[in-house]
């Protein structure tokens, strides 16, 4: 393995969503991630194909029976040669298995044992269900999302599964694990997604607190209210997006659109101003194709980017020059990313439909028979 967390082993238990997203970032980055799934289980995301779900990449995966004592000894006897383990059940559910973190901890006190849930390990919300949308409604993210006078707008599953959730684990994962290193301590990890969409907001509580923002969709600096920071539509049905907040990069916009000496366009900053605005550059961007517009304002200083497609991303020259995306399996997909430039990652790879039985049952010292035995009674597959 390459990168900075080569070296790094975590055990996995196979769920959806924003565990096995850590998992991914944890296996790009070097770390080998041993995803534990259950014999004939569907793998793989909603469509259930392990080769083209890009959260199972650069993993190694072994089937093993959970509900019978021979399979979680064998998960423990994977956990014991662990630096991390990571589990996206509810409350309670790993320590009703024998897999819980008194459990495994005591028995591998170095152990990070994170924790992924929706609502957190407790709470009154703990044992409910819920996903994405509800965990930012009650973090007070999503009624920040959206265009004024409209209804809350789930941004995809971005703020809760993946940013308030996934990210969030990975970094208390490599937080725990250094502080490990340095100690010998382990701890449990209790993520949960309403938590990180939360604290994600941190910047908009900070204007709120400073009252540099209403407690309104639609109507402030960085939602669509201002219309210097918004998307367009071109005459061709594609849109534009433009960001010039800065003064400086605001007059390179209104250079490039045509306004420089339009007066009205001097009141930036006035949010009475703004409704009029936004409907004089909306006619402005209507006038001409998005490539038009590309060629007119992209690489400058007006702080404006073509709004692309899935399709179209991978093949931008930005894109193409920094290798953003990738194909592997005839998979397209994001390149792992940050960079470095002393433990640079590898290309990954694609989870396939095999397992890892042998290797990694030899590795913990298992002999030949023991496998065979196991693999015929269905405690392994």
């Amino acid at each position: 393995m390459t990168g900075p967390l080569a070296g790094i082993r975590i055990i996995e238990l196979a769920g959806i969503g924003p565990a096995p997203f850590a998992c991914m970032m944890l296996a790009d980055h070097g770390a080998e991630v041993i995803r534990i799934e259950r014999p004939g289980a569907k793998k793989g995301g909603p469509g259930g194909d392990p080769a083209k779900d890009i959260l199972l990449r650069s993993r190694k995966t072994i089937a093993i029976d959970l509900k019978s004592a021979e399979g979680i000894g064998v998960v423990r006897d994977l956990v014991a040669s662990a630096d991390g383990f990571v589990e996206g059940f509810r409350p309670g559910v790993t320590e009703r298995l024998g897999l819980g973190p008194e459990v495994l901890i005591e028995t591998t006190p170095r152990l990070v044992y994170g924790r992924m849930t929706g609502w957190g390990q407790d709470g009154p919300y703990a044992q409910a269900a819920g996903h994405d949308i509800n965990y930012i409604a009650l973090a007070g993210a999503l009624h920040a999302f959206g265009r004024a006078g409209e209804k809350p707008t789930p941004p995809i599953n971005m703020v809760g599964d993946f940013g308030g959730g996934a990210m969030m684990l990975a970094f208390g994962m490599v937080s725990a694990l250094l502080h490990a290193r340095t100690t010998g301590q382990g701890q449990v990890i209790d993520c949960a997604m309403t938590d990180g969409a939360a604290l994600l907001m941190s910047m908009i509580w900070s204007f709120h607190g400073q009252g540099l923002w209403r407690d309104e969709r639609g109507v402030n600096l960085l939602d669509s209210g201002a219309h210097f920071y918004d998307t367009y539509a071109c005459a061709d049905g594609k849109y534009v997006s433009i960001g010039a907040i800065e003064p400086q990069f605001y007059a390179v916009l209104r250079e490039k659109a045509g306004l420089a000496a339009d007066a009205e366009f001097d009141r930036q900053m006035d949010p009475r101003c703004w409704p009029a605005l936004k409907d004089r550059l909306t006619a402005v961007f209507a006038s001409r194709t998005r490539d038009e517009w590309c060629a007119i304002i992209e690489h400058t200083d007006a702080c404006f980017a073509p709004v692309l497609s899935l399709a179209e991303a991978p093949a931008h020259p930005y894109n193409v020059a920094r290798g953003t995306f990738t194909e592997v399996g005839g998979v397209v997909q994001p390149m792992p990313a940050p960079r470095y430039s002393a433990t640079p990652t590898a290309a990954p790879h694609m989870a396939g439909g095999r397992t890892d039985t042998d290797a990694l049952l030899d590795g913990l010292g298992y002999a030949a028979d023991t496998i065979t035995a196991l693999k015929a009674g269905g405690i392994v597959a």
